[in-house]
């Protein structure tokens, strides 16, 4: 996949309209083999002030989903089917895992940190 095609999946991934733009997802980076992103917590959270976790579902469902297109490659659509999470604390800001997890077809990602690298969440996301 070129340069440009990559850079249009991307920007349309966390566009004006999508649940990841609403949410402030910023896609770092992204390739067949890895994808990170990262993700406010400010807009993001629960009456308590706290991350929401279905915030850290969204984040995990975003790089998954795009890990997931970009793996498969051109002409091949997948989407996640199921996903869980643990929450672990609380945070600024969100960082997402790498993508893939493992080439075994589930996804199970390292945990998802804040920036300075504490344990926020563990999500699960089943690509179909």
């Amino acid at each position: 996949m070129d340069r440009e095609m990559l850079d249009t999946i991307m920007a349309r991934t966390v566009a004006e309209g999508t649940l990841a733009g609403r949410m402030g997802i910023t896609i770092v980076s992204a390739s067949a083999s890895r994808v990170v992103a990262t993700m406010p917590v400010e807009g993001n959270t629960q009456p308590h002030g706290l991350l929401h976790g279905g915030a850290s579902c969204v984040l995990a469902e975003t790089i998954g989903s795009l890990g997931a297109f970009l793996h498969a490659g051109p002409g091949r659509m997948v989407v996640g089917i199921e996903i869980s999470a643990t929450h672990h604390r609380v945070c600024g800001t969100a960082r997402s895992p790498r993508w893939p997890p493992s080439r075994t077809g589930a996804g199970r990602w390292p945990p998802m940190t804040s920036l300075s690298r504490m344990r926020l969440a563990t999500a699960c996301v089943r690509p179909g």
